[in-house]
């Protein structure tokens, strides 16, 4: 059985040979450039150690770790015609757009620019970029009328939604390649949101006091925000629709540790319809699998992403409220994918040894695999601070733990 097979069945909710294993076909079930660094020169492999999400300062896995670990599904990015080399944190070496140009301060920090607007910033030995740029931040709703809307997939600027190339350069030679020289099942990352995007653009404290005090300037935004998503998924789709067999449709953390952000019946009547239109545009207008991520404890609206014909979730935050894994599995295993919640990344992976980990997977496989419905995968991006060794237990874990049927 292939890799694309295997994965099929999970999403039919059958038991294929083993669970499928996922390193990095999404951005959150990714690794950081100083974990993928240091596992690499353990492992004894030769990387490139390219980052495509230069934000949160996530690689793009080079096929000798993908093999190693077993790993079955992956990512579907556009191409960056140029790479330029830095040096990370702990001096290591990674290579990054060329484009991206951050400039390092006096005190060892470094700021990126949009034109002359600062939009992220990065502590000297920092880790990862904060975004800094809230351009909704102060805005009018007559200002949404004029504004340059960004697109939903960004390496390292905003720009106007009619100058997309950067974002689809090489996506469809990219997805053709994969499709015909092997047996991965391939995953798009079409990255568009509605309620993410929301937030980042006006920043929480003014969305959250909105949504209930200026519910028309929020209504507004998100329904210019599914107008440019959809007019990009148009685009998106007519490069990658005939080769992908996954597409995650971006980034809506809801979640917090505790609960939702929102009260859910105001998601619901404000946030959700505007979801629905678009992934059910991208539904009508393909053939694949949907995946959605959203941290935190989201029990409460899982439901309602079924309903809206989300096919997986992820990460699956099993150390939040209400996310219990054998309690999830029990209530929707039978409607949606787990895609994550194989490991704890807030405890057992960065705190634990090479057993504990072994036994969190053990434990979280046992769990979520029987019948289908569960893709392997750490909860969330593997940290700076996690150790070969721990990375090494998490993978050949799952390998081992995760054949059909499964046994406590």
């Amino acid at each position: 059985m292939n890799s694309k097979e295997r994965v099929k069945m999970v999403f039919e909710h059958k038991e294929p040979d083993r669970v499928p294993i996922d390193l990095g076909s999404i951005g959150p079930s990714g690794i950081s450039a100083i974990a993928y660094n240091k596992l690499c020169e353990y492992l004894g492999i030769k990387c490139s150690c390219r980052i495509f999400d230069v934000y949160q300062q996530i690689v793009i896995p080079d096929e000798p770790v993908l093999k190693r670990f077993n790993v079955d599904l992956k990512a579907i990015l556009p191409r960056v015609d140029k790479w330029r080399e830095e040096r990370l944190a702990d001096s290591s070496i990674c290579y990054v757009p060329d484009k991206w140009r951050p400039v390092i301060l006096p005190d060892g920090s470094k700021i990126a620019y949009d034109g002359d607007i600062v939009v992220a910033k990065m502590p000297y030995k920092g880790y990862y970029f904060d975004h800094v740029y809230r351009p909704l931040e102060d805005a009018t709703i007559e200002d949404l009328d004029d504004f340059v809307w960004p697109a939903p997939f960004s390496f390292y600027k905003l720009p106007d939604v009619n100058n997309l190339d950067i974002y689809l350069n090489g996506l469809e030679e990219e997805a053709k390649y994969w499709s015909q020289n092997s047996n991965y099942a391939l995953v798009g990352n079409f990255g568009g949101s509605i309620y993410e995007a929301a937030t980042g653009l006006m920043g929480y404290e003014r969305f959250l006091v909105d949504i209930v005090k200026n519910r028309k300037f929020v209504e507004k935004l998100l329904d210019k925000l599914v107008k440019v998503n959809i007019e990009y998924a148009k685009r998106y789709l007519d490069r990658v629709v005939d080769y992908v067999d996954i597409i995650m449709v971006g980034g809506e953390d809801i979640g917090m540790q505790s609960g939702l952000e929102i009260n859910p019946e105001l998601y619901r009547e404000i946030v959700k319809p505007r979801q629905k239109k678009l992934w059910q545009f991208i539904k009508e207008n393909s053939k694949a699998y949907l995946v959605v991520h959203c941290c935190g404890s989201i029990s409460e609206v899982i439901d309602d992403f079924i309903e809206m014909g989300i096919d997986a979730i992820n990460p699956v935050q099993v150390s939040a409220a209400n996310m219990d894994s054998k309690m999830l599995k029990s209530k929707f295993g039978n409607k949606i994918t787990f895609w994550g919640g194989g490991c704890d990344t807030q405890r057992a992976l960065p705190g634990g040894t090479p057993k504990d980990v072994e036994e969190e997977v053990k434990r979280r496989i046992k769990d979520f695999a029987p019948d289908g419905g569960f893709i392997f995968n750490q909860v969330h991006i593997i940290q700076p601070n996690i150790s070969p060794e721990n990375i090494i237990s998490l993978f050949d874990s799952a390998y081992k733990y995760g054949k059909y049927p499964i046994r406590a």
